[in-house]
């Protein structure tokens, strides 16, 4: 079993940056592939980004390309993303999830994943 607690959300003017962390507990953190979806009121929820096992590939959705970074470290069981150049439509709640399958690519939709954190609140004033 694995539980996982997002943190560092919080409110951010448009332009602005934030970085998210994930820790997880227990010791089989580097097995798994990670990502970050969200969800804003009203809509469903939507890929943000994903890591291989190691760090070594990573996807990331159309709209975040080029502003956010997904990362992670292993030792410490914790996954990161770094989103910078914050607009008002990346409002919502964020969280990360866990990938035990065993097909090995970096998946997009949220039924792949098998484990949840609570979320994040992230607001973005414009």
């Amino acid at each position: 079993q694995v539980q996982l607690v997002e943190s560092g959300g919080g409110l951010v003017q448009a332009g602005g940056s934030l970085r998210l962390s994930c820790a997880s507990s227990g010791r089989a953190f580097g097995r798994f592939r990670m990502g970050w979806f969200r969800q804003a009121p009203g809509k469903e929820r939507e890929f943000v980004a994903a890591i291989s096992r190691i760090g070594g590939t990573t996807d990331y959705a159309d709209s975040v390309k080029g502003r956010f970074a997904i990362s992670r470290d292993n030792d410490e069981n914790t996954l990161y993303l770094q989103m910078n150049s914050l607009k008002p439509e990346d409002t919502a709640v964020y969280y990360c999830a866990a990938d035990s399958n065993l097909d090995p690519s970096l998946a997009t939709s949220p039924t792949r994943y098998d484990y949840w954190g609570q979320g994040t609140q992230v607001t973005v004033s414009s």
